[in-house]
């Protein structure tokens, strides 16, 4: 008779990474946005393949204010609307919350 048990193997442990390592990859994402643990998600796949809350990070008033900040560097063109940068501006508070509740 052989009492000998099976060999067990431990189970696998995935490869520890740096912080800031995920970040260095996604330099062009908005660092008040995506936080490490959204790009490591990006990077690694979704459970169920499924994002459920990235449109709240769009229309924050935060980020809103960001992105028009962006565009007023970059001298944006008047939109659609006509508006231009100057008349958004006036009301910027206003047209942020606006937007971030439309």
């Amino acid at each position: 008779m052989n009492n000998r048990q099976p060999e067990v193997k431990p189970a696998a442990v995935p490869e520890a990474k740096q912080a800031g390592e995920v970040r260095a990859r996604w330099t062009w994402a908005e660092a008040a946005v995506w936080s490490e643990r959204m790009l490591t998600a990006l990077e690694q796949g979704v459970k169920g393949g499924k994002w459920f809350s990235l449109i709240d990070k769009v229309y924050r008033p935060a980020n809103l204010g960001n992105a028009f900040a962006r565009v007023k560097a970059h001298e944006g063109a008047a939109g659609v609307d006509h508006q231009t940068i100057e008349m958004f501006e006036q009301h910027l508070e206003a047209n942020l919350e606006y937007l971030a509740s439309a």
